[in-house]
């Protein structure tokens, strides 16, 4: 890499994604990427992850079109006014004026819910689970960043719809599970914050936000849950009959994710030899490299081949490099794509009977040709420790204080509640309100600003 993680992370960040064959920004619509078939794989890989989820908690998939009608967009005000400014328009068809203006959706809200109004009807019809990965495009006006801030988004979302709020209470919950097992698979510590009223999502009674720490010290969301109570159901009319007959308006949630997830693992795991990929969705989790003497060309061959096949056979997504080049120029290449796992076999290695691991990380070790059903508990040991010091940098950055105080990273301080006093602390550190920690933690202080007393710590840190 030209410019070093340590001394210029956004930089960096911007040529490993292309360097590692993820993405290519060239495109002429700014903020709208070409995925590479590399950068392709491993989002399908995270997108399986996520599916399985779902699928295990009893949301069924869906598709909804693109386009969404004005008169949709409409029906929910609070919605317009969050994304009002961001929406791309459809006003024409080929010459012909549009009699009513359609947007792209920027999210599915509107779309789902004038459908959900037609689907339900009863109350054995609840509760509704529904997800779907789509595109959703938003005018994003700040700069761009290839997975992070994009116009056109490689979006998941769930949407459920339920009898009360009580039952939507525990969709929220099952969504914070959900997350966790999402999360774990991929080794991202994260926290969770419930965001303050003024920076909720359009729409939401209350909204979570989960949030990772990039190496630059500042937080990237990469997934939001929200308690929407009835605020949809009652503008696109979304009812059910009870058991007594009575009409009532469903309580709903959502729990939306992006791309941004693939940000996330690129900048806190990459370094300055490239990207580093969590074994589970790396397309290759491991690579053999032949080191190749005179004459011994097809002892290593055969053997590397019968290594690739039993390895295949394990379920492990096995790689046999048998470019014309050196071993080194191949070590770079894969360690640029963030292999998990390297193994290299030389004649030596076949008349000793073991084979040599490289881990990403640097970890090397020899384990025996016999013992290969151990490369899955190496690329388990090499997530782990991806896990490990991630972590150890989010919980080295978490300060509480007692009062205002310039720290990078997150930090968190006691705050009485009212709105006035969290915008202040937002404009005398230049940070943004994460909101309040999920679960939430005792605060015995007094606010930062008012000296009233503390009902909540306020989260706070600068984020993308």
């Amino acid at each position: 890499m030209k410019v070093k993680k340590s001394e210029d992370f956004d930089e960096w960040y911007n040529e490993v994604v292309e360097e590692a064959d993820l993405c290519d920004k060239r495109y002429p619509v700014k903020g709208m990427n070409i995925w590479k078939p590399y950068g392709w794989e491993i989002q399908q890989n995270i997108d399986s992850i996520i599916r399985g989820e779902m699928k295990k908690t009893g949301h069924k998939e869906v598709y909804f079109p693109l386009l969404v009608p004005e008169s949709l967009f409409k029906k929910e005000a609070d919605h317009i006014k969050g994304f009002g400014s961001e929406v791309f328009w459809v006003t024409h068809a080929g010459e012909k004026e549009l009699e009513e203006r359609l947007l792209l959706r920027p999210t599915s809200e509107t779309a789902l819910y004038h459908i959900f109004s037609l689907w339900i009807r009863s109350h054995a019809d609840l509760p509704l689970k529904t997800f779907q990965i789509v595109n959703t495009f938003r005018y994003e006006t700040k700069m761009t960043k290839a997975f992070v801030r994009v116009r056109e988004i490689h979006f998941f979302e769930a949407h459920t719809c339920h009898t009360d709020f009580k039952d939507a209470e525990k969709q929220i919950l099952e969504d914070v599970k959900i997350a966790g097992n999402f999360f774990d698979k991929l080794a991202i510590p994260y926290i969770i914050s419930k965001r303050p009223d003024w920076d909720k999502f359009a729409g939401a009674y209350y909204s979570l936000g989960i949030d990772v720490l990039m190496p630059s010290k500042k937080v990237l969301q990469v997934a939001s849950i929200h308690q929407y109570r009835d605020n949809f159901s009652r503008p696109f009319e979304i009812k059910y009959e009870d058991e007594s007959g009575e009409h009532r308006y469903c309580h709903q949630t959502t729990y939306g994710m992006s791309e941004r997830v693939l940000g996330a693992i690129v900048g806190i795991y990459g370094d300055d030899k490239g990207i580093a990929l969590p074994s589970f969705i790396a397309p290759i989790q491991a690579v053999i490299v032949p080191i190749i003497f005179k004459g011994k060309e097809d002892m290593v061959k055969k053997e590397c081949e019968a290594v690739k096949h039993e390895l295949e056979e394990m379920g492990v997504r096995t790689h046999l490099d048998m470019r014309d080049k050196t071993p080194g120029n191949k070590f770079y290449d894969w360690e640029l794509k963030g292999v998990p796992l390297r193994i290299e076999i030389g004649p030596r290695d076949v008349e000793k009977g073991v084979i040599t691991i490289a881990a990403r990380d640097g970890l090397k070790k020899e384990i025996k040709r016999s013992g290969l059903d151990k490369i899955k508990q190496e690329m388990s040991s090499f997530d782990s420790r991806l896990f490990e010091q991630a972590k150890k940098f989010l919980d080295e950055n978490i300060h509480t204080l007692d009062y205002i105080e310039e720290k990078e990273g997150i930090i968190e301080i006691p705050w009485c509640g009212r709105e006035e006093c969290g915008l202040q602390m937002e404009e005398e550190l230049e940070m943004t309100s994460l909101g309040i920690p999920f679960p939430e933690k005792a605060c015995n202080g007094k606010c930062a600003i008012c000296g009233n007393e503390a009902k909540h710590y306020l989260r706070l840190a600068k984020s993308y």
